[in-house]
């Protein structure tokens, strides 16, 4: 989906009401808070699903077959999200897209994911998103670890000997593990977290995560990337702690004690998340993280819901 941003809100408004008539859970949502679809003349005035549903839930506009599901991870006794996925190339383009606005072609850069809890499970975007970004990669080096760290830090050591712009993509407590019992320059390496402690390790803030990460790897900036099992697009941090969305995102922030109300720019409050490639599904989800949204629709995530379950995929609470 080719997103211009002067078009979005009437896109946007647009998939609201194709959704409001063809999502039976959607439907029903807007008549239980009386919400008449005629009503809605603005993005602001849509209302946004809670994300929980997704994990009672098979959330589906109109009538098709998924391709595969998307899955989130979850400690023991957790109920999990669950994401149907309609085309699987439509994800990849997005994915692809999204990745390219802040960085360039994926092809252009040598992918090495540190990603052990995802890779142990099935039906992980995030794995599914890193395969294909390893996939279009030119760089033989490219490719998943597991535990194997020695083998990546010989590969880390091949890129950065040679030259090739490499990124490292990692969930944090994996990166944490690495940069203990490997500290090496990376100067040359987009080093990239993507949240996620899962239990393993003591709970960190991005912050102090990142400052970890710098100090070990001798970068001057860490980079994140915010994505969702429920969500189909992502959101990249290029280290300055802003996270800009693909074009087919928007994020706004509601007041916390009450889902309606929007929130002006730059006031913190829970996030809701407008994802356009979500038009097979739900595009409008009222998420459990708590941040900011700054006029250029660049967002920060300051921490989450008080009553939110830890997630596997949630950025840590500053």
């Amino acid at each position: 989906m080719q997103v211009q941003p002067d078009d979005f809100n009437a896109l946007a408004l647009d998939v609201f009401r194709f959704q409001a008539e063809h999502n039976s859970l959607y439907n029903r949502y807007l008549e239980l808070i009386g919400k008449k679809i005629q009503a809605v003349e603005t993005v602001q005035e849509i209302p946004f699903l809670p994300i929980e549903l997704f994990k009672t839930y098979d959330i589906q506009t109109g009538n098709w077959t998924p391709e595969r599901i998307f899955s989130s991870s979850g400690t023991t006794g957790q109920a999990t999200s669950g994401h149907l996925l309609h085309d699987p190339d439509w994800y990849r383009m997005g994915a692809r897209r999204a990745f390219a606005r802040q960085y360039g072609p994926v092809e252009n850069f040598c992918f090495l994911a540190l990603l052990p809890s995802y890779l142990e499970r099935n039906n992980s975007s995030l794995v599914f998103m890193a395969e294909d970004f390893i996939s279009l990669s030119r760089y033989a080096q490219s490719g998943f670890y597991l535990y194997n760290m020695a083998d990546l830090v010989k590969v880390l050591s091949d890129c950065v000997q040679n030259k090739i712009p490499t990124v490292l993509l990692g969930v944090s407590f994996a990166l944490l593990d690495l940069a203990e019992a490997f500290p090496m320059p990376l100067e040359q390496v987009i080093v990239m977290e993507t949240g996620g402690m899962k239990g393993r390790r003591a709970e960190l803030t991005r912050e102090q995560l990142h400052q970890v990460l710098q100090a070990a790897f001798q970068v001057q900036h860490i980079h994140s990337e915010y994505g969702m099992t429920e969500l189909l697009s992502q959101a990249y941090a290029p280290g300055n702690g802003r996270f800009y969305p693909a074009p087919t995102m928007r994020v706004l922030a509601r007041e916390a004690a009450d889902p309606f109300a929007i929130r002006t720019w730059g006031q913190n409050g829970a996030l809701n998340i407008i994802d356009l490639a979500n038009v097979d599904t739900l595009s409008f989800i009222a998420t459990d993280d708590l941040g900011k949204v700054a006029e250029d629709h660049s967002f920060e995530v300051t921490g989450r819901l008080d009553s939110s379950e830890i997630r596997g995929c949630n950025l840590m609470v500053e």
